[in-house]
């Protein structure tokens, strides 16, 4: 196996390659060893030499270059630069540090000859409408069919100019600063059944003194736990190849907390979860049940506009909000189906003759609007109605709900503010606001106190602005009256998300952030049952996130938890990934042996074949079945 010899002794970086034609780093079978004098010709050490600058230069061309992303390299393979956690398998070992990803690059599809000798007449522009195309094609093949491996043997080329080049003795190129890491995916088809090989420098100050190299290996799924491997093999597998008579032991797990259910063997998908990674030292055996004395940090993922939530009625309010704020952008508005079936105008007309019918005071109609909020809510959410739902809805927010449960069109729009700006226009209604309120309609009522009233033009975007802004003020309060309700921050920590000094998009934009933190804190609070202490660290970390990046679902919130404020989650169910590392050694110089447990495979480039029934996999059964993944890592050090 390639890790096993890779480490049999040092490489003598002076003699590896000479004037004498010394030339001792070399393939057998396909591995890395180092062995005994083995005379090349000058020419083949030559080719070698120049064949890893040749590589070098194109990895560090694609590492200096921060507006690429990939690069294509000798036409048949892609070489991608990525952060690490975007790749489940190498998550464990980069983190978010940038790697080189090596795959096969998808073959893009041409045309037979003949059919190209018949289409010489045609001019630059379709040909180049034509790569595009091809272009396309290939971006959907690569979708279609997934990340492609390498074969071993490239895959071990590719690895040891790698190497080779990060040798200051060998090469003459400038390695500082050091080259990211390399991870080639392969194709599995030697014995040991490796699916990713993997390199990085090892550097004392700004030098580079070593390589790890890693091997990966996978093996196919299994409900029989006897075949798994034992923590003393673990520990036997780890001392072959690093001879180390201390080593560390540590244990990790994942668990899913909230997300994708399995109901009659189907599994309902959610583009949300939330789980939960465990780490712990002192591991006694195999699947052990993380303790309560380790170290637990939720990952936190939430997609806005599921049913289950109880924020989904603030969702479709917001859904139509964005809407306008889309249409006005690209001037094309579908428009939602109505949730009312009276129309707009005609909920209009009625709420003002409401209004107009109420002989009561300006006082009288607040003390009034604080009990009127009890329409019948479009379903019922108990959880959402004493969460978010208010009982102090001024006349622009009333206006807002009936509004936008049945507007269809423009038209609606302005038929509906132009009846409202005429009852305010001849005093036929005195309507109560908030005191800061800030809408273009707000501003028309505070001046109907005074009967004085602006000539307010309803043509072009102007309606929809003015049913935007009322929306953002409506929305704002709400989400407000929550955050600060429950002391989860302050008005000074949401300046930026109530901010009107920026345009109504972004004004959409910073709300849309805003709904979408509150939906991580409901969830969290519903359905986890998270203290006060951690949904407050957690908004703080959410508002100061959502302040820098943009809006993001996919995003994964970090937050630190103690194992037991979740024990009766996991404690009886089984992990997505249970994993176990022997490791000796400190710093730069440390070696890992890993191997992960999961219900899933971990490498996306291979498909495993099982000996049972798929519904075994991931279904109700006591045990479910368990992929194996392996991971060596060795060190080659530059003397």
């Amino acid at each position: 196996m390639f890790c096993e010899r890779a480490t049999s002794q040092n490489i003598n970086s002076s003699s590896l390659f000479d004037q004498s034609v010394n030339f001792k780093l070399y393939f057998v079978r396909g591995s890395f060893s180092v062995t005994g004098r083995l005379y090349y010709s000058f020419e083949m050490g030559s080719k070698v030499i120049s064949s890893a600058k040749e590589f070098f230069n194109v990895l560090r061309s694609l590492q200096d270059d921060e507006s690429s992303g990939s690069c294509t390299y000798e036409e048949d393979i892609q070489i991608l630069k990525m952060s690490g956690d975007r790749i489940g398998m190498l998550n464990m070992y980069c983190g978010n540090q940038t790697v080189f990803i090596c795959e096969k690059a998808v073959p893009k599809i041409s045309e037979p000859d003949d059919q190209q000798m018949t289409e010489t007449s045609i001019c630059n522009d379709a040909d180049a409408d034509d790569a595009d195309a091809d272009d396309a094609d290939a971006d959907l093949l690569q979708t279609e069919l997934g990340p492609q491996p390498l074969t071993i043997m490239k895959a071990r080329q590719l690895l040891s100019w790698y190497t080779l080049s990060q040798n200051a003795n060998v090469s003459t190129v400038d390695n500082s600063p050091a080259l990211h890491p390399l991870w080639v995916r392969c194709d599995m088809s030697d014995p040991a059944g490796t699916s990713w090989f993997g390199a990085e420098t090892v550097c004392v100050g700004n030098k580079v003194t070593g390589v790890k190299l890693y091997s990966v290996t996978c093996k196919g799924s299994t409900v029989d736990r006897k075949s798994l491997i034992t923590l003393d093999e673990l520990k036997q597998e780890h001392k072959k190849k690093h001879h180390s008579s201390s080593m560390l032991i540590k244990g990790n797990a994942r668990f899913n907390l909230f997300g994708s259910t399995v109901v009659e063997n189907t599994t309902v998908e959610s583009q949300s979860s939330v789980t939960v990674d465990f780490k712990w030292s002192h591991v006694e055996s195999v699947l052990e049940t993380p303790p309560l004395s380790s170290t637990a940090t939720l990952n936190i993922k939430v997609a806005s506009g599921d049913m289950r939530s109880p924020m989904f009625e603030m969702y479709r309010e917001l859904e139509f909000l964005q809407t306008l704020a889309d249409g006005v952008r690209t001037g094309e508005t579908e428009w939602m189906e109505p949730l009312e079936s009276t129309s707009a105008v005609n909920l209009t007309k009625a709420y003002l003759e409401e209004l107009q019918s109420t002989a009561k005071t300006l006082q009288d109609q607040a003390a009034k609007t604080a009990e009127t909020p009890k329409q019948k809510p479009e379903t019922d959410t108990p959880i959402f109605n004493s969460f978010l739902e208010r009982g102090d809805l001024d006349f622009i927010e009333q206006l807002w709900v009936r509004m936008r449960k049945s507007v269809t069109s423009y038209q609606d729009i302005g038929d509906c503010l132009k009846l409202v700006i005429e009852a305010l226009r001849y005093g036929d209604i005195k309507p109560w606001i908030h005191r800061d309120s800030s809408s273009s309609l707000s501003k028309l009522i505070l001046q109907s106190y005074h009967q004085q009233i602006d000539h307010v033009s309803l043509t072009g975007v102007t309606p929809v602005h003015m049913l935007l802004e009322m929306g953002l003020d409506k929305m704002r309060k709400d989400y407000i009256n929550y955050l600060i309700g429950e002391e989860l921050t302050t008005l000074n920590h949401l300046c930026y998300y109530l901010s009107t000094e920026v345009d109504l998009q972004e004004q959409v934009i910073r709300l849309s952030k805003l709904h979408h933190l509150l939906e991580i804190i409901v969830t969290c609070s519903t359905f986890l049952g998270l203290p006060y202490d951690r949904l407050f660290l957690l908004t703080q970390s959410c508002l100061q996130h959502y302040k820098t990046y943009p809006y993001d679902e996919d995003h994964e919130f970090k937050l630190q938890i103690k194992p037991a404020l979740i024990s009766h989650f996991y404690q009886k169910e089984h992990p997505v990934v249970w994993g176990v590392e022997v490791s000796s050694g400190h710093g730069p110089r440390e070696a890992r042996t890993t191997v992960q447990l999961s219900d899933r495979p971990l490498v996306d480039h291979v498909i495993f074949e099982t000996d049972y029934p798929n519904e075994t996999v991931n279904g109700d059964s006591e045990d479910p079945a368990l992929f194996s993944t392996m991971v060596c890592c060795s060190l080659i050090n530059f003397v």
